[in-house]
């Protein structure tokens, strides 16, 4: 655990890098280009408006939770933090401050699991948030650098064709071109710009990314410096600076972690939802807050089909009925609360566009179908004897059960 530093005890400018070559680097030199797709912070400049966006980032969606919590917040803050690591696992579990401002909780989960998330990034070791697909390992991501740094944008997105550049610094090749190697003609990564500014930065879905180019964050996690050959010099890290990365072992494509990356990280693994009533409530806040930006109606009356396709989604999941009397075949999707959302989402949006308004079986029936059956071959047998052993026979399921039955024929 390391010592608190009060929020102002390290000045913007007081680290300086050192440099490969006599001349050093100062970080705040590394700026952005002002077309780059990470170039808008908090305040996300251009033509699109917090109110305007589709999906407004954390920092804007929650930025009244954000200040409340700033300014009643008297803890110890580390160097560059925008708050208190209690703060930080205050605005993820929820609470209710002592002004009576409510914090709406961003995960739901054991409280442990948050606090060493946030007491990692406290220190000099970065964070790896490990889990099945679909345990918001990138929602809580977003969340922590988002009150960790004020910026969520800091984002490296993990594919397979994910280049090194991504992660170290790429080149303007007019400028290169016109005037050879330059700071001018240095386009800095995410990452390059979240170590010169103290700043918290993310990489998406690590294990997707080529082994090789994973390997390029070794340096900078170990060494907290990046160099930069072709102009002999070098990036360090100020104070402040720390990385969260995602990854998952389930999915195809997956390329695993070297043991030497492996250790610069402190690994949290982020389980599913323990219970039925936990997860129902996950689905439920945040199909809410989906529908909320989409203008759908709101869906109290549809609690009964939210626990109906949860219900149908862990039953599948564990192989096993709630009531553990019968045993069932799981499909080959991870059926997981991330897609239990969507398709309640989807299944409003049918309600309120082609229906009465109401969330009902018929809406979430063909989601549901989608999601279990990945494979068409033996997938479907599964859920055909899923629907015929359990749904069929289980009191107040029928119209569920013709509803399923009706989009699968």
């Amino acid at each position: 655990m390391p010592v608190s530093v009060e929020p102002n005890s390290v000045e913007p400018n007081s680290v300086e890098p050192k440099s490969v070559e006599p001349k050093s680097v100062e970080p705040k030199s590394v700026e952005p280009t002002p077309a780059g797709p990470s170039s808008a912070g908090p305040s996300h400049g251009g033509p699109t408006t917090g109110a305007e966006a589709l999906r407004p980032h954390a920092e804007n969606a929650f930025a009244a939770e954000l200040a409340a919590l700033a300014s009643q917040d008297d803890r110890p803050r580390p160097a560059r933090w925008k708050l208190s690591p209690w703060a930080v696992a205050t605005y993820l579990l929820g609470g209710t401050l002592p002004d009576g401002t409510v914090i709406t909780p961003k995960y739901v989960g054991p409280r442990r699991i948050v606090e060493v998330a946030v007491t990692t990034l406290a220190t000099d070791r970065a964070l790896l948030l490990l889990g099945v697909p679909g345990t918001a390992k990138t929602w809580v991501s977003e969340h922590l650098a988002a009150a960790v740094s004020g910026d969520s944008t800091l984002l490296v997105q993990g594919t397979a064709g994910t280049p090194e550049e991504a992660i170290r610094y790429g080149w303007n090749y007019a400028r290169l071109l016109a005037h050879g190697p330059s700071r001018d003609a240095l386009v800095p990564s995410p990452v390059m710009r979240a170590m010169a500014e103290g700043m918290t930065a993310r990489v998406e879905e690590l294990t997707r990314i080529p082994a090789d180019v994973q390997d390029t964050l070794i340096t900078i996690l170990s060494e907290k410096t990046l160099p930069i050959p072709e102009l002999g010099q070098e990036v360090q890290a100020v104070r402040g600076f720390n990385l969260i990365a995602t990854a998952n072992d389930r999915d195809r494509g997956v390329n695993d972690l070297s043991s030497a990356l492996r250790r610069r990280f402190n690994t949290v693994v982020l389980p599913l939802p323990e219970t039925a009533e936990a997860e129902v409530e996950i689905v439920s806040r945040r199909v809410g807050e989906i529908g909320r930006s989409l203008e759908l109606p709101a869906a109290p009356e549809g609690i009964d089909e939210i626990r109906r396709v949860v219900t149908v989604f862990r039953e599948l999941r564990d192989g096993l009925t709630t009531d553990g009397r019968t045993k069932v075949k799981s499909p080959s999707g991870t059926l997981s609360t991330a897609e239990a959302i969507s398709v309640v989402t989807n299944g409003l949006a049918l309600a309120a566009h082609f229906g009465d308004g109401v969330l009902r079986s018929g809406d979430v029936a063909a989601g549901i179908l989608g999601a279990v059956v990945r494979d068409p071959a033996a997938d479907r047998v599964i859920w055909q004897e899923y629907l015929e052993t359990v749904v069929r026979e289980r009191a107040g399921w029928k119209d569920f059960y013709r509803a399923c039955r009706e989009v699968s024929s």
